[in-house]
């Protein structure tokens, strides 16, 4: 166990120096006290182990408004162990009194203060939102116009498959006609093969007609010669 002998200057009476040194030691393994000097100066005095002692030196030697600890005189000594708590050694009644009041009055100005720094960041916060909320209509703005022109597409791709569905109707209809002129055309060819069939045997059948005919006339021809021959008639 050790302990420190402190005495604290600067801005540290009449502003919470005492409480806040109090309140660094709650809870915690440390004794001693903390008082006000006729000087304007604190003293505080603490027993504890090494580590707790320097961890509270660290929080206490501070400058945070309204506390302003400007010097921080330590001497260390050995643990008496006299004490069996940590307090506040009061002054007179009159000096808790004034401390009391300038300390409220600290206080208050510190509340009004942070209410106008949170107002102030409210206020922030809110033009913020305002921004925001302006960016999400102009947003919304774009995205009506984009479903706009999304619509006119749709329309125009509406339009474009109408006229695309009339077209592939006509190509039907063309295409049915041009099946129609092909069956006829294959008809026709094929009355054109029966056609030429028809003459082919035609002739052929002609053909074999005027030869026997001819051959019936050649042996005519020769009768004739044959009588006239006979008859002492030379041809």
């Amino acid at each position: 166990m050790r302990r420190f002998s402190a005495i604290a200057a600067g801005r540290v009476q009449r502003v919470g120096f005492r409480d806040q040194v109090y309140k660094e030691t709650f809870e915690k393994d440390i004794s001693g006290y903390v008082k006000n000097l006729d000087t304007g100066e604190v003293k505080i005095v603490a027993e504890g182990s090494e580590k707790d002692l320097l961890a509270l030196i660290d929080r206490i030697n501070i400058i945070r408004y309204p506390i302003a600890v400007k010097s921080f005189n330590i001497e260390w000594q050995e643990a008496t162990g006299e004490f069996t708590s940590f307090e506040i050694i009061p002054g007179d009644i009159h000096q808790e009194i004034f401390e009391r009041m300038d300390l409220a009055c600290t206080i208050m100005y510190q509340t009004l203060e942070n209410s106008e720094k949170s107002l102030k960041m409210q206020e922030q916060m809110l033009d913020k939102q305002d921004q925001m909320l302006d960016k999400q209509d102009q947003m919304l703005d774009k995205q009506d116009q984009m479903l706009d022109k999304q619509d006119q597409m749709l329309d125009k791709q509406d339009q474009m498959l109408d006229k695309q569905d009339q077209m592939l109707d006509k190509q039907d209809q063309m295409l049915d006609k041009q099946d129609q002129m092909l069956d006829k055309q294959d008809q026709m060819l094929e009355i054109g093969i029966e056609t030429k069939e028809e003459i082919t045997g035609l002739r052929r059948d002609i053909g074999k007609q005027l030869d026997e005919e001819f051959k019936e006339i050649k042996r005519d021809l020769a009768s004739i010669k044959g009588a006239l021959a006979r008859a002492g008639i030379n041809v």
